[in-house]
């Protein structure tokens, strides 16, 4: 452990940097921005990059690199994986393709989603920017057109289409940047969707259907994914205040509740008559947070967006606090 760097965190969720967890040789496995990360059943990360040299980089937890691949995914953004019957499959969804890939794990495309035309809202591809992908208890796949037409399109595992909801607007079931989802099955009475609404410093809360139930807000925070893992829901934030402040970002971590308990690189959490005050960065640790990887001993791994082609970091989990 780097005894030099800064424990960031609050509560019970407190964290060591270590800074050079994920670095490579730019020169034989460069990134440019690294989007998002997943981590698979035997434990190994995945890191999507938008960098066609080596869109897909496969460390081990020590952040040694295991393998790497893809040079097809000029806009990968979004990264998910899913487990069909002990097998599992990435979802990667592509801003400059206007498409969403299914692959294995080595990289075989098996399905692609090209844009929805069958909602009667989308007249050419170029409309159609999505950001990310969740698969649902029954396999159906949805998608967030998050810096497109802002809708949610629900297809079923074959990639048949379902439904489609929400657009741009400030209404409850709307999105404003709706850049991530997340399947949340903590409560055992239901499970639903989380979706961010990035310019609104909000998740919402829905339906597999799509019927909007409620609205978590995170004033000062651009959130990007939910990630849910165990009782909690992490999440970078990618800038605070304004989308405009650069280099702003931090990372968030929400209670069962759905109240914020830690903010490692930011602002304590406080909350005022059960509001949620606006939080702000507090160590300049992150520039621009745009995922986050957790694993089975809770450290959480972080890749960035827009942050001079940088690497991800590795967050240790510190449980003595004395």
């Amino acid at each position: 452990m780097a005894d030099s760097t800064p424990l960031l965190g609050h509560q019970t969720h407190r964290y060591q940097v270590i800074p050079d967890w994920g670095t490579l040789n730019p020169a034989t496995h460069p990134v440019n921005d690294c989007h998002e990360m997943v981590i698979d059943a035997q434990g190994r990360i995945f890191l999507l990059t938008n960098e066609t040299r080596n869109n897909i980089l496969v460390y081990d937890r020590a952040g040694n690199l295991l393998d790497s691949w893809g040079t097809e995914y000029p806009g990968g953004h979004g990264l998910s994986i899913a487990n069909e019957n002990g097998a599992e499959f990435l979802f990667i969804t592509d801003i400059e393709r206007h498409q969403v890939i299914k692959t294995t794990l080595k990289g075989q495309v098996v399905m692609t989603l090209d844009y929805p035309a069958e909602t009667g809202l989308y007249t050419a591809a170029e409309q159609f920017l999505p950001t990310q992908t969740a698969v649902g208890p029954n396999g159906d796949v949805y998608v967030t057109d998050g810096y497109g037409l802002q809708y949610v399109i629900q297809y079923t595992h074959e990639g048949k289409y379902i439904r489609h909801w929400g657009g741009l607007g400030s209404a409850d079931e709307q999105f404003d940047c709706a850049h991530g989802i997340a399947v949340d099955r903590r409560n055992p009475a239901e499970t639903t969707l989380l979706i961010t609404s990035r310019n609104h410093n909000a998740f919402k809360r829905f339906t597999l259907d799509g019927q909007y139930l409620s609205t978590i807000s995170l004033p000062g925070s651009f959130v990007c994914r939910p990630v849910i893992h165990g009782p909690h829901v992490y999440a970078a934030v990618f800038r605070s205040e304004s989308n405009r402040k650069v280099g702003s970002g931090y990372i968030t971590i929400l209670d069962a509740q759905d109240r914020v308990v830690s903010t490692p690189g930011g602002t304590e959490p406080v909350y005022t008559a059960g509001r949620l005050q606006p939080q702000t960065q507090q160590e300049p640790v992150f520039i621009h947070p745009h995922d986050v990887c957790v694993d089975d001993e809770e450290n959480v791994y972080v890749c960035q967006w827009s942050s001079h082609r940088t690497y991800p970091l590795k967050l240790e989990r510190v449980r003595d606090y004395s």
